[in-house]
């Protein structure tokens, strides 16, 4: 068994990298073979179709023995001259099924589509709001003098003066122990009354 680490780095170079040099030569190439760039096409479906299943599925048998090397020796079965399994893969199981239920799926990706049209828009229109909210806060913060200006020999708490800003702490609300500052600047544990 190889490391965990090896068989991703084949796994990418086997099952991506060289299948699309493979299509880049097809594409660049001035013979129109559309035999071999049919070929391509087809084994390119079938990965992104396992590639979407899976992050599912992996979930699930990814402790199997050897499940690793079984998907890459998959990999390497698809775009095999010799094996053809692409072709076989594609003609004989994806094809009909697809064909089958090809405007269920349309219909389905028509409703994602919809779906995640208004679910990018709820969230731009919250964080629009949420953005719209915290610069008014910001600047009530900037142009309220009130809060900020003090005499200039009357000594702020700053615990005080972020309370009179911000609201009462969360973590302590209404007493409990709090640190408290000094006059002298020293932190120390204050017990409130209650």
């Amino acid at each position: 068994m190889l490391p965990d680490f090896v068989l991703r780095i084949l796994l990418l170079v086997l099952g991506y990298l060289y299948p699309a040099f493979e299509c880049f030569k097809i594409v660049e190439s001035n013979r129109g073979d559309n035999e071999q760039l049919r070929f391509w096409c087809q084994y390119w479906i079938i990965v992104a179709i396992l590639t979407a299943f899976e992050r599912i599925g992996d979930i699930f048998v990814s402790w199997l023995p050897l499940y690793s090397e079984l998907k890459l020796s998959f990999v390497i079965y698809l775009w095999n001259s010799n094996t053809q399994g692409t072709t076989y893969v594609y003609e004989t199981l994806l094809k009909p099924f697809v064909r089958g239920h090809e405007t269920e799926i349309d219909q389905r990706f028509s409703e994602l589509a919809a779906r995640s049209g208004d679910l990018i828009k709820n969230y731009v229109q919250n964080a629009a709001d949420k953005g719209q909210s915290m610069f008014l806060e910001i600047m009530q913060f900037i142009m309220v003098p009130s809060s900020r200006k003090t005499k200039s020999n009357q000594k702020v708490d700053p615990l005080k003066r972020a309370e009179a800003v911000f609201g009462p702490d969360p973590i302590f609300p209404g007493g409990g122990d709090q640190a408290r500052r000094t006059d002298d600047g020293r932190s120390r544990l204050r017990r409130s009354s209650k």
